[in-house]
C-alpha cells in the first residue's frame, strides 16, 4: 500500500466512510464530520502509520482531503 493509499485508509477509519467514497475536493469538517478531537486523531494516526511529521500550523491549514494528501506527496 502507499502513502496516498495509506492516507486515505486512515481518513476512512476516522470519518467511519469507505475510502472509496472519499475524494480529493471533500471537506474535513463540513463533508467528513471531523472535529477537533477526530482531527488530533487523524494526525497521530498519520504520523504513524504514514511516517510523515505535521506541524500544527501545516495541520491547520489542511481543510480538504486535497491538501492532506499534497502534504503527504511533498515527503
Amino acid at each position: 500500500m502507499d502513502k496516498q493509499q495509506k492516507t486515505l485508509a486512515v481518513i476512512a477509519e476516522i470519518s467511519g466512510r469507505a475510502a472509496a467514497e472519499i475524494k480529493p475536493e471533500m471537506e474535513l469538517t463540513a463533508d467528513l464530520d471531523i472535529d477537533s478531537p477526530k482531527a488530533l486523531r487523524l494526525l497521530l494516526q498519520l504520523e504513524d502509520e504514514v511516517g510523515v511529521e505535521i506541524s500544527d500550523e501545516q495541520a491547520a491549514a489542511m481543510h480538504t482531503v486535497g491538501d492532506i494528501l499534497e502534504h503527504i506527496g511533498e515527503r
